[in-house]
């Protein structure tokens, strides 16, 4: 265990966690997340050479991804925001809302939609048919993480940081109900 944050007040080496009267423990560690979006990153600056790139970051779960994301990419870039949700509490919700949508135009821009995780697709689905309308040069989706057991969409997911099996996951971004986003490291329900 390590020393308690002087600003939090919370150890931020901690195996188990508690969100909600939910217990988690230590699943993925920040250093081998960021080791694997560097990979992501590397692969996107090699596929990218001479373009200039759109990201647009799904919130609110994307944006630690993003912002670490962004710190390897060596291309021009810029980035922007949507926000999309379907999940409440532990379970899809079976629908998305968007509930902010692009402030700028895509059209004939190399656009990369950024995503926390995908896990049935219903999500990035609902968004790359948002993006398409936008007549983009082009479009990829880049994850952090996926859940190729619960993926049931037909999209390739062009870049994915991680794989992961069928379980329920907080931090680096992740939430469960709208708590625990801003831990380090990922955490499983235990």
């Amino acid at each position: 265990m390590g020393g308690i944050c002087y600003f939090c007040g919370m150890s931020h080496n901690l195996h188990e966690i508690q969100i909600s009267g939910i217990q988690f423990e230590k699943y993925i560690p920040q250093a081998s997340i960021l080791e694997a979006v560097e990979c992501v990153a590397n692969q996107i600056n090699a596929d990218y050479e001479g373009k200039e790139i759109t990201f647009v970051s799904v919130l609110n779960g994307s944006f630690m991804f993003t912002s670490d994301l962004l710190k390897f990419i060596k291309r021009p870039c810029t980035v922007t925001f949507i926000r999309a949700k379907s999940y409440q509490g532990m379970n899809s919700a079976g629908t998305v809302t968007l509930s902010t949508d692009l402030n700028e135009s895509l059209k004939d821009k190399h656009v990369i939609l950024l995503e926390d995780i995908v896990d049935t697709g219903l999500t990035i689905n609902m968004l790359a048919d948002r993006m398409q309308r936008e007549e983009t040069a082009s479009l990829k989706i880049c994850s952090l993480l996926i859940k190729p057991d619960t993926y049931k969409g037909t999209l390739k997911i062009d870049y994915t940081a991680l794989s992961i099996p069928n379980d329920f996951i907080v931090g680096y971004g992740l939430d469960y109900n709208e708590y625990g986003r801003n831990l380090p490291d990922i955490y499983k329900v235990k």
